[in-house]
């Protein structure tokens, strides 16, 4: 909601930026997503509102908060990936968590198919747009933020060899920053995974950020870091130029993974897993609601 906590005053042109941005989160949030601050800055330089430079996103960073202090925008549509409470869960009686579990409950709709499908992003801020449509396809999703940890290899690695061990066909779906050490990121997740899962057969296939969608997209650019070890390899291959993941229009990003995980999966199967599902999901909220009216003899 919007809520005012100071008074501010803004100029003509900064008012229209404002307005500009309440449409854009209005128009994400009818879809069911939240931008961060990146990807909003990264929607106004597609739309051609502000030029792509760290000045025009310190700018934008600096109107949207002091806009959201003066009550002028939503301080809910903007989210702050890796800063959130974690607060333990309470209910008002046992009848409210037999509920809660009712509208919960799901069945593993991956354990008949002969695909194990997981999806690992670079950057943590992308999981208000992946987490959801992961959620909806029941595959696990992974932050993986820049190299991933050993332990976070490691423990992927086990689990992967698990469903491997089953004869289950391992995909892990990975998306990225088109850059030196983005790109290369795809490298060191396969290697790891593969050393980890003690010579399990798995397919890293690289869903984002490639070349070719550069190509299509056309997200802002910005120049690749010289600094980086890979920098050389990187130009030799596609110029001084990196382009971002947070750039892509985030329905493209959900729809990405979408196609690709649907086409890895049995539809006969998922859909007979989804009306399994239903019928126990009703007989579990049939039961809350006994348990509610105190009938649960």
């Amino acid at each position: 909601m919007k809520e005012a906590f100071v008074e501010k005053s803004f100029k003509p042109e900064s008012l229209a930026t404002v307005e500009t941005v309440n449409a854009i989160l209005a128009e994400y949030e009818a879809d069911g997503y939240t931008l961060t601050l990146r990807q909003l800055y990264y929607q106004l330089v597609a739309r051609g509102f502000t030029e792509n430079s760290q000045r025009s996103y310190k700018r934008l960073g600096d109107l949207v908060n002091n806009a959201r202090l003066a009550g002028l925008i939503d301080w809910a549509m903007i989210e702050d990936r890796g800063r959130e409470t974690i607060t333990p869960p309470h209910w008002r009686n046992p009848g409210e968590i037999v509920s809660d579990a009712a509208s919960q409950f799901a069945v593993d709709k991956w354990a008949d198919q002969t695909n194990h499908v997981e999806v690992m992003v670079e950057k943590q801020a992308l999981e208000g747009v992946l987490i959801p449509v992961c959620r909806s396809l029941d595959i696990p999703f992974t932050a993986n933020k820049g190299y991933s940890s050993s332990s976070t290899m490691y423990e992927a690695g086990k689990r992967l060899a698990d469903y491997a061990a089953q004869g289950k066909a391992i995909w892990v779906l990975y998306l990225g920053d088109h850059d030196p050490s983005g790109i290369d990121m795809t490298r060191d997740v396969d290697d790891r995974l593969t050393l980890f899962t003690g010579g399990f057969m798995l397919e890293v296939k690289r869903l984002a950020l490639n070349f070719d969608q550069v190509e299509v997209l056309k997200p802002p650019e910005n120049p690749a870091k010289e600094t980086d070890a890979r920098f050389a390899a990187y130009t030799a291959r596609f110029g001084p130029s990196s382009w971002e993941l947070d750039a892509i229009e985030p329905r493209t990003l959900a729809g990405l993974v979408t196609t690709a995980v649907e086409g890895l999966r049995d539809p006969v199967l998922w859909a007979e897993a989804v009306e399994r599902e239903k019928v126990m999901r009703a007989d579990l909220e049939a039961f809350a609601r006994r348990y509610r009216d105190g009938k649960t003899t």
